[in-house]
């Protein structure tokens, strides 16, 4: 992997992450206004740059623009809706960390990373929701209530595994070019 993973005390870690935040809640604003909350659940477009910020910044940048993209969506656009907003930040936080630990730390390729990440994200995500149905007691399975949500998003999915390798492709041949103008 040509990109070195950006440490915490590293400013452009920060830089980084808010520019992938603004990016993070720009696109889903984009696509609920032109498409409707519907187009939110079948694009996935919160996820996309969660994704490809732990691809190309590392746990580190993955793990801050999961947790603070939706915090600033909420805030900004009251997307997600609040009764959706911690298990969506727990999936979120999961996307960005695992995408960027295995891409990073394992050295999988991007899309091994992609999907590991993609299933973290939901395992967490249902891990959250079967807590909060066996704290409060949910009237149908958790399983009940993912499958669905899963199955609308499946157009996204198709989505992110198509264009985030290619995009990391594009990204890796610039940085060597970079990384070869400068020796």
């Amino acid at each position: 992997m040509p990109f070195r993973a950006l440490e915490f005390r590293d400013v452009r870690l920060y830089i980084f992450s808010a520019a992938f935040i603004s990016l993070d809640v720009l696109v889903p604003w984009l696509t609920h206004h032109f498409g409707g909350v519907q187009a939110g659940s079948t694009f996935l477009p919160m996820f996309f740059f969660i994704l490809l910020a732990g691809l190309l910044g590392g746990w580190r940048a993955g793990l801050l623009v999961g947790l603070f993209t939706p915090l600033v969506s909420f805030g900004v656009s009251g997307m997600p809706l609040l009764t959706v907003l911690p298990q969506i930040t727990i999936e979120c936080l999961f996307y960005g960390l695992i995408a960027g630990l295995l891409r990073g730390k394992f050295h999988l390729k991007v899309i091994w990373a992609l999907i590991g990440a993609m299933i973290a994200g939901r395992l967490a995500q249902l891990g959250f929701i079967t807590a909060v149905f066996l704290l409060y007691g949910g009237e149908v399975s958790p399983l009940t209530y993912m499958w669905p949500v899963v199955l609308q998003g499946l157009p996204g999915i198709a989505i992110q595994l198509t264009l985030i390798p290619l995009i990391m492709r594009i990204a890796e041949k610039w940085h060597q070019k970079r990384v070869y103008e400068r020796c």
